[in-house]
Order: structure tokens, then sequence, then C-alpha cells
């Protein structure tokens, strides 16, 4: 048994996801419930339930966070600001943004700066954080390393992988190239087929600090399990394959 992390490290490293369009009104309130029972680090939930997820997360040490410019990236920066600015008015305090995917494979990098910060300066003017979500399966590792660069010249909290919706999600290699190109203050967030216990330790030994997830009663119930914790009674529910 792996014993060089405790119950918290684990459940304050993931962010669960209720993304899916097709999750209704009840589905939402049984997942962040399940996310508080849980103690994860936050709910990254759609847009339009922030303010139910703010009023159900209140007083707790769970976090509301939701999604900007998802999961395409390509709302204009004025929308993204818009986007920021109302999840902060409804409660939220994390934002996982994503870049304008066409600029940057067009190399417009005035363009993708000025489209984070505009975001950025919105979240943290209101003391909440962002996280930059760069999409990597379309992206090559140029790409990867100038928005590393950019993120860390404008203070973002995280920068993250995938939105979970591209062709693929989080990988070692791009985690690896992250975690060495950002500047010291800046995390990492792996996001995208990060469904095991073991793959949550392997990417918390490489200096990942969030994970985004659906899969957060399975990996917990086996973090508990092997800890000799007793189980947490909730049910798992629908989610999103995130």
């Amino acid at each position: 048994m792996n014993s060089n992390f405790t119950y918290s490290d684990i459940a304050k490293m993931i962010d669960h996801a209720l993304l899916a369009p097709t999750l209704s009104a009840s589905d939402l309130d049984h997942g962040i419930k399940l996310a508080l029972a849980y103690d994860v680090a936050s709910v990254c939930i759609m847009p339009c339930a922030v303010p139910r997820c703010a009023e159900l997360l209140e007083g707790s040490t769970v976090k509301t966070s939701t999604v900007i410019g998802f999961p395409l990236g390509v709302n204009t920066t004025a929308v993204k600001q818009a986007e920021a600015e109302r999840a902060i008015a409804d409660g939220c305090e994390e934002l996982d943004m994503v870049v304008n995917i066409s600029k940057v494979l067009s190399g417009d990098w005035t363009y993708v700066h000025d489209d984070i910060q505009a975001v950025i300066n919105v979240a943290h003017q209101a003391g909440q954080k962002v996280k930059v979500i760069f999409e990597n399966c379309y992206l090559n590792d140029d790409h990867k390393i100038r928005l590393c660069q950019i993120s860390s010249e404008l203070d973002a909290d995280w920068v993250k992988t995938s939105t979970g919706f591209g062709t693929s999600g989080a990988t070692i290699d791009d985690l690896q190239l992250m975690r060495s190109r950002v500047a010291e203050n800046v995390q990492v967030k792996a996001a995208g087929g990060i469904r095991d216990l073991d793959m949550v330790i392997k990417v918390r030994e490489m200096g990942v600090t969030r994970v985004g997830a659906s899969r957060t009663k399975e990996m917990l119930d086996e973090c508990r399990s092997q800890l000799g914790l007793p189980s947490i009674g909730v049910t798992a529910g629908p989610t999103s394959t995130y």
C-alpha cells in the first residue's frame, strides 16, 4: 500500500466534473452533494448551474468552479470576459478558460495573450483564480511551450491540459512538458482520461496539483480503502465521461 499520501491529499486534487449537457438539474444536485460528501477540491459545473452549486457548497471547503469559452475556446474575448464576470457574480471561485485554439494555431500570440489576460484580470481583481486550458490534442510542443510562457507572464493560477471534450486528454509527456515550462508559482491540472487512483498518484508525484475527473467516487473509494478508512454512503449517479 502506498502510504505517502493522506485522504485529503488526494481528495483536494480533484475537480469533480459536471459538464455533460445531458445532466438534469437533479443529476447536478446529486453530483454536487457527492463532491461535498467526498470533500474534493471543487465542483467544475456548467455555467448555468453556478448559482445552485455555490448555494449547496456554501460553508464547505469545496469550491465552485466553472468553464469559460468552453469547450472550443473561440468565443470573442469580450464574451469570455462577460462570462467570467457573470460566473464570479454567481458565486464562482475558480474559472477554467479555454484559449482560442484557432488563434494559437495561427500564431496570433498577441491575441492569445490578450484573450487570456482579460479573463485573468476579471478573476484576480475579484480575488478568484484561473486555470488556462490549452487543449493539447490539437497543438504541437512549440504551441504548448509558448502558452506556458504566456500563462506564466500573466500569473495564471494553473495551466490545464484539456477540456475532456477533445480527441484526447492528459498525457504524461504533456504534463512533464507543462510542469517544466511554467513558472514555479503556476500549478498544473490534468484533465481528460484521469480515471483511476493509480493515475492520480502518478501525476501527483510529477507535481500536478489538480485533476479533472468524473469517476470521483470510484477513485476516492479506492483511496479510502487503501488507507483503511470507512466508505462514504453516496451513490455515483450520472456523470460525464471527463
